[in-house]
């Protein structure tokens, strides 16, 4: 099953389920917990209508729907409360907020905001759903304008102690950044030039924000790997074995029966055969080279959990003040990274959300040491550098070929 405009890179659920399979509906799906509209005031002074995504009652326990429709409404129930690129989402209409106000999500989005929570603190503020603010400004806004704020650079003076430059892997100020002539210059970005943050701007009660100012989120860095989770969840009440892509983000699951109480697996000889126990089989996965997607530089083997990858190779855009612009930033200064060249992530399935979290590790990874990430997060892990070093922890289910 595909779903081609999923969260902007699409999706593909591969099972032995059809579209025509169909499952009790979801509690994602019941409008005590999804309908967003009818339960958010997205503005103190300004609630706002119900949205237009379908919901079912509370009563509607015998209620069946087909399993593709029932992701489709919760790919669209997600963006609808999530997606900065949706004008009508609520994280929209947060940015929109001139005087704050209190905004109420869905039950769902509880464990995702307990995940930033975790991200936040694990990386000293360096992953922070805050950032959207320096995404926009550097150009990746709604409308995909490219196009940097002219407030957010200038040039810089010699001596100013307020130039700002990459930041290295602890999310603390490098040296000064040079122009493409060489001049100095000064950044008007992250939280250290007045940036609203997660910790001190945004007051939680579970899925309750309230803010006192317009605040700009973005859910990226582990928001597409929440969502294949959710969607996990309704598999697995029709089968064992699946593989959920959404566009680099993995999650596998080859170990159960099938429908028929039967697993397809393949002998020594490449035929397909079939045995009354659960199998469990392998897939292989190609580390793409962030320098030429046609190629690998690596490769790794799971049968059980998710597997995350990050890399500046695939959203990228233009140059400023010598920075290769990207969407993988370090919060505090609001900069892309420039150090690391992409990111793999293995989490084992027995995590609550286990793509989620490798999700965002891909991404915290790129402004914090995988030492530090330890302390907060079980997981296994590969890095690529921008000098084309590499790095690996001890149970990474892969490697790197030697180039």
């Amino acid at each position: 099953m595909a779903f081609p405009h999923a969260l902007g890179t699409g999706l593909i659920v591969q099972s032995a389920l059809d579209e025509n399979t169909t499952i009790g509906v979801p509690p994602v799906l019941r409008d005590d917990d999804a309908n967003v509209g009818s339960r958010a005031n997205t503005n103190v002074s300004n609630p706002v209508a119900p949205g237009n995504s379908a919901f079912f009652g509370t009563n509607d326990a015998d209620d069946r729907i087909l399993l593709y429709d029932a992701i489709d409404i919760l790919i669209d129930t997600y963006e609808s409360a999530l997606s900065r690129f949706r004008p009508d989402s609520l994280v929209s209409r947060m940015r929109r907020a001139k005087h704050g106000g209190t905004f109420v999500f869905p039950d769902w989005c509880g464990p995702l905001f307990d995940l930033y929570d975790r991200l936040f603190t694990a990386t000293g503020g360096a992953i922070d759903p805050c950032v959207g603010e320096d995404l926009i400004r550097l150009g990746y806004d709604s409308s995909y304008s490219f196009t940097v704020s002219p407030d957010s650079i200038e040039p810089g003076k010699d001596g100013d102690s307020n130039k700002l430059g990459t930041s290295d892997a602890s999310g603390d100020p490098a040296a000064p950044s040079a122009g493409t002539h060489g001049q100095s210059v000064t950044w008007h970005l992250g939280a250290i030039h007045g940036r609203a943050t997660w910790k001190t701007d945004v007051e939680r009660h579970g899925t309750t924000l309230v803010i006192r100012r317009p605040v700009a989120l973005d859910f990226g860095a582990c928001g597409k790997g929440y969502l294949v989770d959710l969607i996990a969840r309704m598999l697995r009440e029709q089968t064992d074995a699946y593989v959920i892509d959404a566009g680099g983000d993995l999650l596998i699951r080859t170990v159960g029966c099938a429908s028929n109480g039967r697993t397809t697996a393949h002998d020594d000889e490449g035929t397909p055969s079939a045995h009354d126990e659960p199998a469990e089989t392998t897939v292989t996965i190609a580390l793409e080279d962030p320098a030429d997607p046609s190629r690998a530089v690596g490769t790794a083997t799971m049968s059980n959990g998710a597997f995350c990858a990050s890399a500046p190779s695939r959203r990228h855009w233009g140059e400023a003040a010598g920075h290769q612009l990207h969407h993988l930033l370090n919060a505090i200064d609001g900069l892309p990274v420039d150090s690391v060249a992409a990111t793999w992530v293995a989490v084992h399935p027995d995590h609550d959300f286990p793509t989620a979290t490798a999700d965002g590790l891909a991404t915290a990874l790129f402004t914090t040491p995988a030492a530090q990430l330890r302390r907060h997060f079980d997981f296994q892990c590969a890095i690529l550098n921008a000098d084309r070093t590499a790095a690996q922890s001890p149970d990474f289910p892969g490697g790197f070929f030697i180039f």
